[in-house]
């Protein structure tokens, strides 16, 4: 459903406001971890945070651009849209900037994109497309299904982002559950990916074979690779009940922790707000995907279905991952947390993507009032 005849004030009157609030809040809060993570040893809190900020006016446009534009006509884009994100990812590999041992950058001036996370933007309109006008229910249908994924996540996999390419297929699953997939084929695909991972080995760079070494072990390489998850852990478990306060967390502070602003930013809160604060992080972004299951389970839509869950398996899973690489529960895999972490590149992407379930809320809000 296209909203061009709405004014943005009719369009916000409209909105999901507990979602939109988890979103503001998470945005808030990350803000104020971002500071705190750069302003330690390295003085750098304010010039992060300011960055981050910009990025947030951004993302706040393209927020009310999708929002304007309505879900329905991005989809008549996807395919476009989908090759344009296609292409960006092919200029990453030819000239990208290299950072962290992956060439998975674009630079302008000072500022740095990650074509990376606006392919979860093109997997998720083409992909919640194709799953519909070609069904995953039987060989042929699936195989176009994983040729659409596989599209974006080959030039991901080159750069390499293996963090990255495990999203793409924790939201392809979901779009291939959504859209009824046969049970037997979803689990071939489980039993593939697993029994991928001891083949896979051999294809790893020697610092991805490393953060899974770590991952087993912390102290096998405990001022090294090991590090970083050491010093997470210590951070996590410092901040007991209420935390150390804001700006008091001695890992960040005095710069023992890596990272801080970007994968390790849960240890930085979690530290200085302690599990109290921690319970209500963990509450903001189980309302922000309740609210998101709400809106596929209202819409009549099943391209706004598979869309809307491939969008919450997606929050889910970097949210999981973030929180459990910070106390050595999963491998280090540098995925940033939706709407907390430092990096404009995925606070756009996820602003776009929640534009999207607003537009289908807006639509299935209309629906129900005009029956």
């Amino acid at each position: 459903m296209t909203h061009p005849g709405k004014t943005f004030r009719e369009l916000l009157s409209g909105l999901d406001l507990l979602m939109l609030s988890a979103m503001i809040l998470l945005f808030a809060l990350g803000l104020l971890s971002i500071y705190s993570a750069s302003q330690g040893a390295t003085k750098m809190g304010g010039f992060y945070a300011a960055r981050q900020a910009i990025w947030g006016v951004v993302a706040l446009a393209a927020f009310l651009v999708v929002l304007r534009i309505g879900y329905e006509q991005l989809y008549r884009w996807s395919y476009l849209i989908y090759g344009a994100v296609l292409s960006l990812l092919l200029v990453v590999l030819l000239f990208g900037y290299t950072a962290k041992g992956a060439q998975s950058w674009i630079s302008f001036g000072s500022f740095r994109l990650q074509p990376a996370e606006l392919g979860k933007i093109g997997l998720v309109l083409a992909l919640s497309r194709v799953a519909v006008v070609h069904a995953p229910t039987d060989l042929q249908g699936l195989a176009v299904n994983l040729a659409a994924a596989f599209g974006v996540a080959l030039p991901v996999m080159m750069q390499p982002d293996l963090g990255t390419v495990i999203v793409y297929g924790v939201m392809t699953f979901s779009a291939l559950l959504v859209a009824r997939a046969p049970r037997r084929y979803l689990m071939a695909l489980t039993g593939f990916a697993l029994f991928s991972l001891p083949l896979g080995w051999g294809f790893l760079k020697e610092y991805q074979r490393q953060r899974l070494l770590v991952f087993l072990d912390p102290y096998v390489d405990p001022l090294g690779a090991g590090y970083n998850v050491i010093q997470s852990r210590i951070a996590v478990g410092s901040g007991g009940l209420w935390g150390k306060g804001f700006l008091e967390g001695t890992q960040s502070r005095l710069h023992f922790l890596p990272e801080s602003h970007t994968d390790f930013i849960f240890s930085v809160f979690a530290e200085e707000f302690g599990f109290a604060g921690t319970v209500v992080v963990l509450s903001l972004y189980g309302l922000l995907l309740w609210r998101i299951v709400a809106v596929a389970l209202a819409t009549k839509d099943i391209r706004a279905k598979v869309m809307a869950a491939m969008i919450a398996s997606w929050i889910w899973f970097q949210l999981f991952e973030c929180m459990a690489m910070s106390v050595g529960l999963a491998p280090v895999t540098g995925i940033p947390m939706p709407l907390f972490s430092y990096g404009g590149s995925s606070l756009l992407s996820v602003a776009v993507a929640l534009a999207l379930v607003q537009s289908v809320h807006l639509a299935a809000r209309k629906s129900y009032l005009c029956e």
